[in-house]
């Protein structure tokens, strides 16, 4: 596994970087919006609940992934995975990977810990998919069969070693290929993606403020459902 002092010293801000928390929020009051009423998207059911939250994002997101749609080439459609996590659910996924760590390696402290599992889930009060600003998502042909990104996607970096991060060199052309018209769609979108997850991407949270430059993040955290 990389070490967590190299990954920041490489230019890679991660979640739990304190310049994110600092960001303020002033959140616009956008509801969000089920994402199965948009024709262009197709979503998965891979991480689907009951009560529908995972298809789930605030309504300028949805409009936005509408955009990187539209702007894919033919016959590539976008593939969503994840939107909305309720922040009890992040706090799970958090809490779980953060343990697996700390077993891993009993010499890291905490802040070590914090910043190592920020490379693959954030930390619950920050966390991009609790406000509705951010999805999990691929791409796939018309018939719905996943392009190849290099890894599978939600895929730690433990498990891919490394493989997981958008800009890995050692992938093949055609790997490299999808998720650079992956990048183009989305950023023409106005999205912007963590870097250590080439398939999350984001708009209107802290971390998407602290990349843009914006003032305040225009979401805060959504409230359990």
């Amino acid at each position: 596994m990389q070490n967590v002092d190299h990954m920041t010293s490489a230019g890679i801000i991660l979640m739990a970087d304190p310049r994110i928390a600092a960001i303020p929020v002033h959140d616009d009051g956008a509801p969000l919006a089920d994402v199965r009423d948009c024709a262009t998207l197709r979503v998965s059911q891979l991480w689907a609940d009951d009560a529908g939250a995972f298809a789930q994002v605030r309504t300028e997101v949805r409009d936005r992934l509408v955009q990187a749609a539209a702007a894919l080439p033919n016959g590539l459609r976008l593939l969503l995975v994840e939107g909305y996590r309720p922040p009890v659910l992040q706090k799970f996924y958090y809490d779980e990977y953060e343990t697996e760590l700390r077993v891993e390696h009993p010499d890291w402290d905490a802040q070590q810990l914090r910043m190592a599992a920020s490379r693959y889930v954030s930390p619950p009060e920050i966390a991009p998919h609790s406000v509705g600003g951010a999805v999990d998502l691929t791409l796939c042909t018309e018939d719905g069969e996943e392009l190849d990104f290099g890894t599978r996607i939600n895929a730690s970096p433990e498990e891919s070693a490394g493989a997981c991060y958008t800009g890995f060199p050692d992938l093949s052309a055609e790997a490299r290929h999808n998720r650079a018209v992956l990048c183009a769609a989305m950023g023409e979108a106005g999205f912007v993606n963590y870097p250590t997850e080439w398939w999350h991407w984001s708009y209107g949270d802290r971390y998407w403020a602290l990349a843009t430059g914006a003032s305040a993040a225009l979401y805060g955290l959504v409230a359990d459902r």
